[in-house]
């Protein structure tokens, strides 16, 4: 069975690891965007495509993490160490891949997206002081 990705469940978690409101993030999109409206969009299944654009323009985060992640998935492909062939019923134990250096590419990973957040996040935070000093 396919696991579904569900862009607008992925928008309200990348927007949560940067620590932004959903309040913070209707200001960055415009006048027709409010905290109610960014809540709607977080339940979307889809979202379209020039939408998903704009929202990782602000959020600074690539299109295709939105289109792509689901976290499932991501849990399953790690923490799994056995060959599925293809029925999904028999597994065979995998012996020439260490178990432990699985986890530590998926923990090199997490790190460097981790890095690459707060980094978004200290640019965005400095966009922000920049926008309230010349006020």
């Amino acid at each position: 069975m396919e696991q579904k990705i569900h862009q607008g469940r992925n928008v309200k978690r990348f927007r949560e690891m940067l620590g932004i409101k959903q309040e913070s993030l209707a200001f960055d999109l415009g006048n027709d965007w409010n905290q109610k409206k960014i809540s709607m969009l977080e339940q979307k299944d889809v979202i379209e495509d020039n939408l998903l654009k704009q929202i990782s323009g602000a959020l600074r985060i690539p299109v295709e993490a939105f289109q792509n992640f689901d976290e499932e998935q991501a849990i399953n492909i790690i923490s799994n160490t056995f060959n599925d062939h293809s029925n999904g019923y028999n597994y065979y134990p995998t012996f020439n891949i260490n178990p432990v250096d699985k986890w530590m590419e998926a923990l090199e990973e997490i790190k460097r997206l981790n890095l690459e957040l707060l980094k978004s996040k200290e640019d965005h935070i400095k966009a922000l002081e920049k926008l309230f000093s010349n006020k």
